[in-house]
């Protein structure tokens, strides 16, 4: 198992970008890498509260972790602190004992140069996952974040 970080500016302030990590449909927009869509079936953004999200591959032979082309993954919130920090708790729904980790999602958020810089660190990635692969995938979310909240996509959740 190992680490992965990635950081991006948001031209945003740290409030919005928390309210985009927090709300299910604003998840479904962002953190999903490209090539790939989201579905949020369950999404309960408090401390304790779990979550269920699938990103499925638009490339039907594409091969998902969970089955098909589909990588499905629930977890819940270990921590919320208000426009700083959200750390969550997943791990795949999957056959596969090399993709089974428990991995821990921690998002940090801080004021910046009229923005928020945003840091992602994902601990305890299986090997089985290319680290080239996570880094790629969490820094193609991380753009779709940006484009969201600074109005180069769709709009930020009210």
């Amino acid at each position: 198992m190992y680490t992965t970080r990635a950081a991006r500016h948001v031209a945003a302030p740290p409030h919005a970008v928390y309210r985009a990590l927090t709300d299910p449909e604003a998840v479904a927009a962002w953190r999903v890498p490209d090539g790939m869509t989201a579905r949020v079936h369950t999404f309960d953004a408090r401390e304790g509260g779990s979550f269920r999200i699938s990103l499925t591959h638009d490339d039907p032979s594409a091969p998902g972790k969970s089955g098909g082309r589909t990588d499905t993954y629930r977890g819940h919130f270990a921590r919320l602190v208000p426009d700083a920090l959200v750390v969550e708790v997943l791990a795949f729904e999957t056959g596969d004992d090399a993709l089974r980790a428990t991995m821990t999602l921690t998002t940090t958020l801080t004021a910046a140069d009229g923005g928020t810089d945003v840091e992602i660190r994902h601990e305890g990635v299986p090997d089985a996952i290319a680290p080239r692969d996570n880094e790629r995938g969490t820094r193609m979310a991380l753009d779709r974040l940006a484009r969201l909240l600074e109005g180069r996509g769709r709009p930020a959740p009210e």
